[in-house]
């Protein structure tokens, strides 16, 4: 995934001293299935264009801010390197966002849909009391989300508890305290508009049919120990 890394270090003024190593650039990742695979709940037509559009410009621009800022901390232009922040977490957030989503999704045939089972299956029905009472959450909470953003189940890696947090724009989850990302509903027009219009709620009905639980139960075995 990296194409190349950034080292380098440099002393800014105000005494502020920064060091990165391996900071990375990144290409766009392969999706483990077609375009279409996932019809009728996503057509093939929007994930072409939010994978070959909309997360490849997340990519360039992310690259391009990591160049910016390589060439900031050269010069010691620590203004420039603080205006960088926001845009750099804007588009690596969109790229890290987007690679865990990929995942989450597989087609029906490939088991998309089909419920959790072993660990995250029970720890859902202790956490939320059932699978349909956590669907309906998530749901819920991401039809309700202002604007663009995305809707996550997550594991709070100090309580060890599943939660429900919603992130604005491509804020990531990390974003939020100590949660690790299970699963990740992107809930920018961009991921639905082409086949639902603004009825946001029937894109999230029909995601479901596609999850990808397998892959969550597979982060949640590796990250509860």
């Amino acid at each position: 995934m990296a194409l190349r890394s950034l080292v380098f270090r440099k002393t800014l003024g105000l005494g502020l001293k920064l060091q990165f190593r391996g900071l990375q650039t990144f290409s766009l990742p392969d999706l483990p299935y077609d375009y279409g695979a996932l019809e009728p709940a996503i057509s093939g037509e929007i994930m072409q264009l939010h994978h070959q559009k909309h997360h490849q410009t997340y990519i360039t621009n992310y690259n391009k801010n990591i160049e910016q800022l390589h060439h900031a901390i050269e010069k010691g232009d620590s203004s420039a390197v603080v205006k960088l922040q926001s845009a750099i977490k804007f588009n690596g957030g969109g790229h890290v966002n987007h690679s865990i989503f990929w995942k989450n999704l597989t087609p029906v045939q490939e088991g998309g849909g089909e419920p959790p089972h072993g660990n995250l299956g029970w720890a859902i029905d202790e956490d939320f009391g059932s699978l349909d009472t956590l669907i309906k959450k998530m749901s819920t909470e991401g039809a309700a989300l202002q604007g663009s953003g995305w809707v996550w189940l997550g594991l709070d890696k100090e309580s060890k508890k599943l939660v429900v947090e919603t992130t604005a724009n491509q804020d990531p989850l990390v974003t939020k305290g100590p949660l690790v990302p299970l699963l990740g509903i992107d809930v920018w027009e961009h991921a639905y508009y082409l086949q639902y219009k603004n009825v946001r709620p029937d894109y999230l009905k029909n995601i479901w049919k596609v999850m990808n639980w397998k892959y969550a139960g597979e982060v949640y075995d590796k990250e509860h120990s």
